[in-house]
């Protein structure tokens, strides 16, 4: 990583709020050359607080972009941070019309030449995307990372029809835990307790809406960019990793967004910006690939970033298991078009008797991260174990065989109950017999005839269905073995339906597996410049005495045959900032089940925040517990929150809904 601290142009900074037009004021920072020319703007736009928790990377971007001539805005939403106003789910329909509010105002500015761009990775990421399918005029382009074109199907809550348990569950306690922080009166004064109060007050745990569309409906088209993308005015840059679950939304831009004013770009990374060097890499400079985007349609300049490839995709080697890769070898290849006149797809049909599907309800338990975000544990290990549970099937790879694309499988099945889901994974299986899992894929049988409906399988029924895995660029190389491994589960990504234990049968006579098979030759040169960053600003982390705790903890216990997996998802400590924040974060997760029983299924998690500015005296606590159990019928859903003001306890309130289940 280079550290630059010379720039074209000298900036400064300085925190102010956006006013808008029912008298809300957005808490924003802005970097900007102090030329007294205007220039463009770009805005990043989160509900993740910009005086504390993003902070730090904000620092690493905005006055970058500022010394090359933009004025780089952070803008806290509506209800966070401190902003004024009620926090909102976070796909609510004010979150955009704010959003447009803050584009128009900013191009409005003397600073500002009236053209404006926007970013963000994940959530900014995909606001940006949806702000832009609203075309505020002066919105120009956009930068979305590691973002969703799909709010139902490629995001947190739901994959192939069921529920995502353990993204559905870590979102949402997230979420509850990260609204519940007060505004710092370093920022807004002495108003910042009674505006927590009011926060506090309007808060609900979003997993009550998430559960109550269980189906691809109206309120999931609703702002989901795949409904219209001809919407989309602005040029859009579409950026993503093989190992981020929301990469295919990448594949669908470049499809069907005007080959004129789109671009994308898929390396080998989790669920990060591409120059944060966190595994798997390598990392690019990827702020001067966004620059030449900026240039390009802010500026106008002829940086040739529109003569690059549609699709620049990164295609990896075969390598063995692991929880981390710091590097992952293999090669680029530019795509001119997408679907590629370079990619074949070939069709591996399964042979064999028909085979019985029934998975121990703990399969998926080396399944990774639902997210990753490059920690130790976060890949999937040598997958052996999951696919001793699963019904595999093999193709030997004759010669070297590059995949691109989406993979997709047809399967016969039958089934003797009502409910059920399916998944299939893809590995790499090396001579030595270690499988690496490459991709993977599921689908609800209640959604195998469209995600907007739950159709009940009729029992004993045999019926032909076919579903995607996701994206993916990965070389087989000669003499190592294709494997296709089906499962009835795969906890704790997928929540397990009442009868799912019984299993599937499964004919190999019509099912098979197609791989998207590109041609060995790359089409063109591509390369990126060294990850560089402007000066970090200087959060430390005190050390401390406790003992570490294990990424990821599997426990079974044999007597009860039950299974535990414990998650520390890392965001533990102790972080001083350098005006004086102290911010100290602990949580943990736990998914439990029994091997024979899907209503076992139950997940918790805890969390707790400390807000401390000591010189001032101000300490401000956040604390929560959230669960979902199950029933045949429901799913049960619990959280509490305590909050406190120093010591006193100034708001509690627990929350408990049961919610039908329909199609999860």
């Amino acid at each position: 990583m280079h550290i630059r601290t010379s720039f074209p142009y000298e900036t400064a900074h300085a925190d102010f709020w956006i006013p808008l037009q029912d008298g809300t004021r957005l808490y924003a920072r802005a970097w900007r050359p102090p030329t007294g020319e205007p220039v463009p703007a770009l805005l990043e736009y989160l509900p993740y607080r910009l005086t504390d928790y993003t902070a730090p990377r904000d620092r690493q971007r905005h006055p970058w972009y500022a010394g090359h001539g933009y004025a780089s805005v952070r803008v806290d939403v509506r209800g966070h941070g401190n902003s004024d106003g009620l926090p909102a789910d976070e796909d609510s329909a004010i979150a955009l019309s704010d959003g447009v509010e803050v584009v128009e105002w900013l191009a409005a500015q003397p600073w500002c030449n009236g053209r404006v761009g926007m970013f963000g990775i994940s959530w900014g990421g995909f606001v940006s995307l949806r702000i832009a399918a609203l075309a505020p005029e002066p919105l120009k382009a956009v930068v979305t990372v590691c973002a969703t074109d799909d709010r139902y199907d490629n995001d947190v809550h739901y994959l192939g029809g069921s529920v995502l348990a353990c993204g559905m569950h870590t979102r949402t306690a997230t979420l509850l835990a990260f609204a519940a922080r007060p505004p710092d009166p370093r920022y807004v004064g002495a108003v910042w307790r009674d505006a927590w109060l009011g926060r506090l007050a309007a808060l609900d745990p979003p997993v009550h809406t998430w559960l109550a569309h269980q189906t691809r409906d109206d309120h999931w088209r609703h702002g989901s960019v795949r409904e219209d993308y001809g919407a989309v005015r602005a040029a859009v840059l579409a950026v993503g990793g093989w190992h981020d679950p929301y990469r295919d939304s990448v594949l669908r831009l470049v499809e069907h967004l005007p080959a004129d004013r789109v671009r994308g770009l898929i390396g080998p990374w989790a669920h990060q910006y591409p120059d944060r060097g966190r595994p798997p890499g390598p990392a690019i400079g990827f702020l001067q690939e966004t620059l030449r985007w900026w240039d390009h349609w802010l500026k106008g300049k002829d940086t040739g970033v529109m003569a690059e490839p549609l699709l620049r995709a990164y295609i990896s080697d075969s390598h063995p298991p692991a929880r981390v890769h710091d590097v992952l070898p293999g090669r680029w290849v530019g795509e001119l078009s997408w679907p590629s006149p370079h990619v074949t797809p070939v069709s591996y049909a399964l042979r064999g008797a028909p085979v019985l599907v029934r998975s121990p309800l703990h399969t998926g338990l080396d399944a990774g991260g639902v997210v990753p975000r490059g920690d130790d544990a976060d890949l999937p290990p040598d997958q052996r174990e999951e696919d001793a549970r699963s019904a595999c099937f093999e193709f030997e790879a004759a010669e070297e065989t590059w995949v691109l694309g989406r993979p997709r499988v047809r399967l016969r099945l039958t089934s003797s109950v009502p409910r059920g889901q399916v998944v299939a994974r893809l590995c790499d299986v090396a001579p030595d017999g270690t499988s690496t899992l490459v991709t993977r894929g599921a689908l609800n049988l209640s959604a195998r005839h469209g995600p907007d409906r739950a159709v009940p399988w009729t029992p004993g029924a045999t019926e032909d269905l076919a579903f995607e895995l996701n994206g993916i660029g990965h070389a087989f190389p000669p003499g190592h073995r294709i494997r296709l491994a089906v499962s009835s589960a795969y906890w704790p990504w997928l929540w397990p339906q009442p009868g799912s234990e019984t299993g599937l049968t499964l004919d190999p006579a019509g099912s098979a597996l197609e791989l998207p098979v590109r041609t060995r030759e790359s089409g063109a040169d591509i390369a990126f410049g060294e990850p560089e960053h402007s000066e970090p600003l200087g959060v430390s982390r005190p050390a401390t005495l406790d003992e570490p705790r294990p990424e990821r903890l599997v426990v079974r216990d044999v007597a009860k045959g039950e299974w535990l997996l414990v998650v520390d998802p890392r965001r533990n400590g102790t972080r001083v900032y350098p005006d004086g924040l102290e911010v100290t974060e602990d949580t943990l997760e736990a998914y439990t089940i029994e091997d024979a029983d899907p209503l076992t299924a139950r997940t918790r998690s805890d969390r707790s925040i400390r807000l401390h500015r000591p010189e001032a005296g101000w300490d401000a606590r956040v604390e929560t517990h959230s669960g979902i159990t199950c029933t045949a019928t429901d799913f049960v859903v619990s959280n509490e929150l305590v909050c406190k003001d120093g010591d006193e306890v100034v708001f509690h309130r627990t929350w408990e809904k049961r919610v039908p289940r329909t199609a999860g």
